[in-house]
């Protein structure tokens, strides 16, 4: 078994938090012997392992303690207990422009973080040529960090960070501040790294990029290991935890000893062996946070919901299989020119697709006060795994206008289960069939 890139040994931090500033000062004059604070532990007994060329994605709520976690490997905090045993160069791309001087040119931070990381001025200057190329910032590396974009600073920190071959990289949410053309040019370079025998510790809040990367995945939350496995079962997990109401969240989160599955290991890198998704189910505690209910103009919307072709209530999917989107319409007054409509949506509220019913063209019906119908969307799954939210709506004609007689934003959340053996990037399988056909 290959030397672990990166261990990490029972680690902890934690914090004295004062509730005035007079405390610190009779702290430090009774020597420990009273205490004068509230000990407040972002970090608690965390353990792994992770080989040469393997990547481990650590995801979980805001305040779990992932950037902690990647302070301690960095180095920039010094643990409480425990300790962290790196092989090699550790390069990390934490908070947006960390390491940077903002008074100083960019040339001149690109020599000041090569110092930093124990490379000669020699060293830096023949990387230099392949820093700026893969930043692109043109004249603006001779012009004082402080004038640059979030953009231009991601650039060159990135673009220092993974020139230096180091040995174990560490990239934080930071990368979500580039555009789409550099992060694919990112995660090429992390690739090319990772071939190389360096190891990888990536945080992120996006579900796809943690299972497309990385071979493995740990979850924290509350400053503790709640699982380390597959990508696909943490990323489940965290979506789980994520969209439970508070209560149930905290219940949750306590319910969750630290799990270590077959993708961990010793050594965090063995790799996992494909698994398709489970069947669909119904997760009490996936709701949307996000909903919001238009006005009522006649009409009321009521239990909007997914079903299986049979009936049963489902919110996980398995992608490729068939459901429903149902909702219940109360008409509280008579309503003219009727339309039903639903959408679904990303959780950063891209419009993916929907459907109306009476179909485009085909004439809309009339309602009378009382009336109550079921609409029932029927679609099959090309979503890739994630979460999602569906709305719910109609429109009717209100004083000759149309108007939402009734409209639920984020009616219902439900998400789509990962499945391993697929690469996807996007959000929709279009079910392209292609052909081969030689020519003369």
């Amino acid at each position: 078994m290959a030397t672990p890139a990166l261990r990490v040994r029972s680690l902890s931090k934690r914090y004295e938090l004062y509730a005035r500033p007079v405390d610190r000062l009779k702290q430090t004059l009774w020597r420990g012997r009273r205490q004068f604070y509230r000990e407040f532990w972002a970090l608690r007994d965390i353990s792994f392992a992770l080989a040469p060329g393997r990547a481990l994605g650590v995801v979980g709520r805001n305040g779990s303690g992932k950037s902690t976690l990647l302070q301690l490997v960095a180095g920039t905090l010094a643990p409480t207990e425990g300790d962290v045993e790196t092989t090699g160069r550790v390069a990390a791309l934490l908070e947006l422009g960390s390491g940077f001087n903002p008074e100083f040119t960019g040339r001149e931070n690109v020599f000041l973080n090569g110092a930093i990381l124990g490379l000669s001025r020699a060293e830096m200057r023949a990387l230099l040529p392949e820093i700026l190329a893969f930043a692109d910032i043109g004249d603006f590396v001779d012009q004082p960090v402080k004038t640059y974009s979030s953009g231009m600073a991601l650039r060159l920190a990135f673009a220092v960070a993974t020139a230096v071959a180091p040995r174990v990289l560490i990239v934080d949410e930071a990368l979500a501040v580039g555009d789409e053309a550099f992060q694919r040019k990112c995660f090429a370079r992390i690739e090319a790294i990772r071939e190389g025998g360096a190891a990888v510790l990536f945080v992120s809040h996006a579900p796809m990029q943690v299972i497309e990367l990385c071979d493995v995945a740990l979850l924290l939350d509350g400053g503790r290991l709640r699982l380390l496995d597959e990508p696909r079962r943490v990323v489940a997990e965290y979506q789980r935890l994520l969209y439970a109401p508070s209560a149930d969240a905290a219940h949750l989160a306590d319910g969750a000893p630290a799990t270590r599955g077959p993708a961990a290991g010793a050594d965090a890198g063995a790799p996992a062996a494909d698994a398709g998704p489970a069947g669909a189910s119904f997760d009490p505690a996936l709701r949307s946070a996000s909903l919001v209910e238009y006005a009522q103009h006649g009409a009321r919307i009521g239990a909007p919901r997914i079903e299986t072709p049979a009936g049963a209530p489902v919110n996980v999917l398995v992608r490729g299989d068939p459901y429903v989107v149902a909702y219940d319409v109360e008409f509280t007054a008579p309503a003219r020119r009727v339309r039903f409509g639903m959408m679904v949506k990303t959780t950063t509220g891209i419009e993916l697709g929907g459907g109306t019913f009476p179909p485009a063209g085909a004439p809309a019906d009339g309602f009378a006060a009382g009336a109550r119908v079921r609409l029932a969307f029927a679609f099959r799954c090309r979503l890739f795994a994630g979460t999602y939210f569906v709305n719910a709506g109609l429109m009717g004609d209100v004083d000759g206008t149309d108007t939402y007689l009734h409209r639920l934003v984020d009616a219902v959340a439900f998400r789509v289960q990962p499945d391993a053996a697929l690469r996807p990037s996007g959000h929709v399988d279009l079910e392209v069939a292609a052909s081969l056909t030689p020519e003369a």
